[in-house]
């Protein structure tokens, strides 16, 4: 009942009978379901506003309670009508706009203490169950209002390793944006052979395989990744490639191509 306890100091003043405290009670089970109090009486008056506190005279008739409520969303609004038979009160509740009716019958003294009227944690009893009938029989017939929660569009979660346009399928580039291309080791070097493969984040040098390039043998003025001239276009070796040049290299080049030098023991029939 929490909630109650504020509404019942507020109405204290006015509550002189068993059946104000309840009436009091089921006032709140119809707040705490989303349903707002717009006054007393069956016609409405100037200025109503939506309220959770019971309105003024609302306790005038001690044989008929009037009250009238409309849901938080506005979809409904009820007409409440608490009649007082011997020690029962019969609660009727009716939609104005469907004009279906809803009603319960409640024992006053199974809820309330007439004694305990100024002490507010003596003065209700089977308080879960006073809930259970009130909810059965006035809010599930006309439905509980739906309240307008305004949903704020959640941002999407990205995770900080990885940069806003990862993505795992695409190819990742050589060098991160902005950082400067490395300097490549001469393909040319003979002591490149292998570099790469005894530090493979050093940079790109020579694997374990070895190529013309990288065989100690000079060649003079040749860049592979500048084109051979009426052989491969500029571009089409990629810097610090391997790369084992094919046909004569130039008119003036010196001694034989390795390529074209047979094997040892070619001669030896036995080998």
């Amino acid at each position: 009942m929490a909630g109650l306890e504020p509404l019942y100091a507020s109405a204290r003043a006015a509550i002189s009978r068993p059946q104000d405290a309840l009436l009091c009670g089921v006032h709140w089970e119809l707040v705490r379901h989303g349903y707002r109090c717009l006054g007393a009486g069956d016609q409405p008056g100037p200025d109503e506003r939506k309220s959770e506190l019971l309105p003024d005279g609302w306790q005038a008739n001690k044989e008929l309670y009037t009250l009238r409520y409309k849901s938080t969303d506005d979809s409904r609004e009820l007409l409440l009508k608490a009649i007082m038979v011997e020690d029962s009160m019969i609660l009727n509740v009716m939609d104005r706009s469907s004009q279906k009716v809803a009603d319960v019958t409640l024992t006053v003294a199974d809820y309330i203490n007439p004694e305990h009227l100024d002490d507010f944690h003596k003065v209700y009893k089977n308080t879960e169950e006073l809930k259970t009938r009130i909810a059965s029989g006035i809010i599930a017939p006309f439905g509980a209002p739906t309240e307008k929660a305004k949903k704020e569009p959640q941002a999407e979660k990205k995770d900080p390793a990885f940069p806003r346009d990862y993505d795992p399928l695409r190819v990742p580039p050589r060098q991160p944006a902005g950082a400067r291309e490395p300097s490549w080791p001469s393909p040319t070097g003979p002591f490149a052979v292998g570099v790469e493969d005894l530090d493979p984040f050093r940079g790109r040098g020579g694997g374990m395989i070895a190529d013309p390039l990288r065989s100690g043998i000079p060649w003079p003025g040749l860049d592979p990744s500048a084109g051979l001239p009426s052989r491969l276009p500029p571009g089409a070796v990629p810097p610090g490639a391997r790369f084992d040049p094919f046909g004569p290299l130039g008119a003036n080049t010196a001694g034989p191509n390795p390529d074209h030098l047979p094997p040892q023991g070619y001669e030896d029939v036995f080998m």
